[in-house]
Parts: C-alpha cells; sequence; structure tokens
C-alpha cells in the first residue's frame, strides 16, 4: 500500500485504485483514447514550461514519466523530479527511463502527495502537473502548495482535460466521453473500464464546480501570474501557463 494511502479520503483512496492498474498500457491507450491528441497536447506543456539549461524542474502527477522525459529531452542540462501518488506508475515510470542511461541519471522519482510536497519552498526553476486537479480534495490549497515550492519568477504549466465550449463540439465530446470511452476500456482491462466510466463524468463535474475562470483565479491567489489559457482541441484539452510572482517575468 502506498505511503499516501494512510488516512486518504474517498476522493484519493478513488484515485490510488484507478491508476494501479493502468501502468502497462498507459503511454499507448492514452494516445489511442484521445484521437492522437494527449501527446500533442503535453509537447505543448512542455513548450509553455519551456525549461532551460541547469534547472531544476519539478514534475507532479508525472504518472509514466511522459511530460518528465520530454522535459530532460528539451532542456539536456537540466534534471527533473518526477512525483506520484502512485507506486505502480512510478514503477513503470522508473523502468522506461532506465532503458535510456542519460534520462536515468537526470531524472529521479518521488512517492508523494502533491498536496503535501517534501520539499523546501522555492527549492524549483519550473513545474509541470498533468490531470492533477480532479484528485485532489481542494484544488485551491493544491495550487498554493505547487506555487509554494517554485522559485520566484518561476514558470508552472498544467495541462488538463476540458469541456469544448462550442455546443455541437460538446455533443460530439459527452457522446464519445459516454459511450466510446467505456467500449474501448471494455475491450482492454477492467481497469480501463473503470476509466472509461469515470472519465466523462468526472471532468465535468469538476468543471461544473471550477470554471476556467474560477480555476484561473486560484492560480492567481497561489501567487502564480497566469499568462496563458489555451484550449486545444476544439477544448478537449487546457493547458494553463504561469510565472510565480516575486522574481523577474521571463520572457
Amino acid at each position: 500500500m502506498s505511503a499516501v494511502d494512510q488516512g486518504a479520503s474517498a476522493r484519493k483512496r478513488h484515485a490510488l485504485s484507478l491508476f494501479a492498474g493502468l501502468p502497462r498500457h498507459y503511454d499507448t491507450l492514452g494516445a489511442v483514447m484521445s484521437f492522437g491528441q494527449d501527446p500533442r497536447w503535453r509537447r505543448a506543456l512542455v513548450r509553455a514550461v519551456a525549461p532551460g539549461p541547469g534547472q531544476r524542474i519539478l514534475d507532479v502527477a508525472t504518472g509514466t514519466g511522459l511530460v518528465a522525459r520530454a522535459l530532460v529531452a528539451a532542456a539536456p542540462t537540466c534534471t527533473v523530479v518526477a512525483l506520484d501518488q502512485s507506486p505502480q506508475m512510478l514503477e513503470r515510470a522508473r523502468q522506461i527511463a532506465a532503458g535510456k542511461p542519460d534520462q536515468a541519471r537526470r531524472i529521479s522519482f518521488v512517492e508523494a502527495s502533491a498536496e503535501r510536497l517534501p520539499f523546501e519552498d522555492g527549492q524549483f526553476d519550473g513545474l509541470t502537473f498533468t490531470y492533477l486537479l480532479r484528485y485532489v480534495d481542494d484544488p485551491a490549497a493544491t495550487m498554493a502548495e505547487l506555487a509554494r515550492v517554485l522559485k520566484p519568477g518561476g514558470r508552472v504549466a498544467s495541462l488538463e482535460f476540458g469541456v469544448p465550449g462550442a455546443a455541437w463540439a460538446r455533443a460530439a465530446w459527452r457522446a464519445y466521453t459516454r459511450a466510446g470511452l467505456p467500449l474501448i476500456g471494455r475491450m482492454v482491462s477492467p481497469a480501463w473500464n473503470e476509466v472509461g466510466r469515470f472519465l466523462g463524468p468526472s471532468i465535468e463535474d469538476f468543471y461544473a464546480r471550477h470554471p476556467l475562470d474560477e480555476q484561473a483565479g486560484m492560480w492567481e491567489r497561489a501567487s502564480l501570474r497566469v499568462k496563458r489559457i489555451r484550449p486545444m482541441s476544439f477544448g478537449a484539452g487546457v493547458v494553463i501557463s504561469a510565472v510565480r510572482v516575486g522574481g523577474p517575468d521571463p520572457a
């Protein structure tokens, strides 16, 4: 059992259970189930945080390490701390990185919760997180905790699923998330069946409680100056980028 299980809320226990059975096919099925958009969104995330030479980047909710590996590829002398609360996902990330010595040397792995990061204030030059906020009990408090470990002037960028704004796109998205995703999941495994049934309602519930303008307010209250909110693929994915207040504003 993960160390972060102790005293965990129902939401967190569900997240840990949900991801326990996914690591083996996660990268491939993430691309398939998003019609190839998930890799595109992640590339936009990495470009938004723009890692520089020698920088230390924290990748929260790293999963199987897709973004962590892209970060070290984008800046050959930066290092990345890849953090996740799922031991199964982290182990898969370690296995993949071990096949490339340079990645294994420059990526370290930490099992911990985004709500309680095991780092002192201002430890990182940049920070990324992916598909995180739907799985935490208090998104605003989590944003404050993420901002805490970022140096003033440091960049932060996130990728979350979105709900398309246009009526036709939203109708197509809802039909796919309610019927297509569960069908694909059932064809793969019981664990992916659960993901397929869970995703659509989970995303809509999150945006009903926290629309984009309210999310931007969370970032600003956490001393993160929002630079861009970028809906992608008709709004099915959203990349948000910001700068930690208190230092020079990077170009």
